[in-house]
């Protein structure tokens, strides 16, 4: 299932600069246009880890002047028919981007149930019956295959907003530390892949790049960063973690059982060749 959104005259004539995340609600059948400040999210209670404020400082593309944001936006216009760049008097500008979902493990959303149990949370004000509700009533499912969400943002919006908003607009309870957003260009006959930092924006990217997406193209994966970070799963997903790595083992052992009994198998044969006699191994 591809999901996309279309660029409608009404959208075209918005003039909205924002640092957050915005994006055409494609799923509304006017294609209501809203912009969502970085306020919209849900700011972490907590101070951000030492590595996490690493993986933020590190990395990011270097800011061009205004002369050269004006150039590329005019090149990168002219190369396009539709959904085209856009200069703010303020220096900002937003853009389109496309990203492409290629998630492996299946994500947790609300069920049926929990989404009517949130409107009602809603009318009553308790905000700790909709946390409950929705710890409650949830719900796994894999993506489709390289589903693709086209988002407006503008040039200050960073990576980090980018994966909270396809996650709040595929309604995904899952924490976003769980994801990384990844830059894919195409060279020599591969695709080569590249975790961008959470500072990093980008619309500056693509712009730069132009609208090529061979040059460019943005895909949401898991993260994988080698350390994995147990506490950021749910008790019921460290359970199926394990029902699945000893499915494998169980397997593995199996196919290590059948190897070696093949060559149990050859080297008797080989050895009835050689000698007759009964041998036993």
């Amino acid at each position: 299932m591809t999901v996309s959104t279309v660029l409608t005259p009404s959208m075209t004539s918005s003039n909205s600069m924002s640092s957050g995340y915005c994006s055409l609600d494609d799923e509304s059948e006017d294609f209501t246009f809203f912009t969502a400040k970085t306020s919209f999210f849900r700011k972490p209670k907590h101070a951000p880890k030492q590595n996490e404020t690493k993986e933020e400082e590190e990395g990011g593309t270097t800011d061009l002047s205004e002369e050269e944001v004006r150039a590329r936006i005019e090149e990168y216009n002219t190369q396009v028919s539709e959904n085209g760049m856009k200069l703010g008097s303020d220096g900002a500008y937003t853009g389109f981007i496309k990203v492409h979902l290629r998630l492996s493990r299946p994500v947790t959303v609300p069920t049926v149930e929990a989404a009517g149990s949130d409107a009602v949370s809603r009318q009553a004000g308790g905000q700790e019956e909709l946390d409950c509700g929705q710890a409650e009533k949830r719900t796994s499912f894999y993506l489709p295959c390289d589903c693709v969400k086209q988002l407006h943002i503008s040039s200050l919006t960073t990576t980090r907003e980018v994966i909270q908003g396809l996650l709040k607009k595929f309604m995904v309870l899952d924490n976003p530390r769980k994801f990384a957003l990844y830059r894919q260009t195409h060279r020599d006959g591969q695709d080569l892949f590249q975790k961008l930092p959470l500072c990093e924006r980008p619309l500056l990217l693509r712009l730069i790049a132009g609208p090529d997406a061979e040059k460019l193209s943005f895909v949401l994966k898991e993260n994988e960063t080698g350390e994995v970070e147990w506490h950021a799963f749910s008790v019921p997903e460290l359970q199926n973690f394990l029902v699945i790595l000893e499915k494998e083992e169980a397997e593995r052992v199996r196919a290590v059982e059948q190897k070696y009994a093949v060559y149990r198998q050859k080297l008797q044969q080989a050895l009835r060749q050689h000698d007759p006699t009964p041998i036993t191994l």
